[in-house]
């Protein structure tokens, strides 16, 4: 038994050339570093970047960048009119809420640059429900 083993099976076939895809966006394109980097952006300044990807014609149908950009828009919404609604009536807490608010959308942006579905409370259902993601 002093056969040379090369590391290859004749009887398997491998293949090499399989693009390597994220986990909860097996079924697909391949998720690209600057998808990563534009859906970071849409939730770290949001609502301004979602609607700038949503006017380029080579990003806006990029299935990652879709999804997280149309919740990334939605959050951004909410952060605007919720924030100045608690920063108003919490007038002594001098802007700490809209803080808080934009500080979890750079949680959840971070979490897209590591290339994971962020699923947001209601949002993401309601996101999904209108089929914008």
């Amino acid at each position: 038994m002093s056969e040379d083993f090369d590391g290859k099976d004749e009887g398997m076939d491998f293949e090499e050339d399989v693009p390597i895809m994220e986990d909860n966006f097996s079924g697909m394109d391949e998720v690209t570093s600057d998808d990563k980097l534009w859906a970071f952006l849409a939730y770290v300044f949001t609502p301004l970047v979602p609607i700038i990807i949503m006017l380029m014609e080579d990003k806006k149908e990029r299935p990652f960048l879709k999804a997280h950009n149309a919740q990334a828009l939605v959050w951004g919404l909410i952060n605007v009119v919720g924030g100045t609604i608690l920063s108003s009536v919490l007038f002594f807490c001098f802007g700490l809420p809209s803080i808080l608010i934009w500080a979890v959308g750079v949680y959840w942006g971070w979490q897209a640059y590591q290339g994971q579905e962020v699923t947001i409370p209601f949002i993401t259902d309601f996101v999904k429900g209108q089929g914008w993601a």
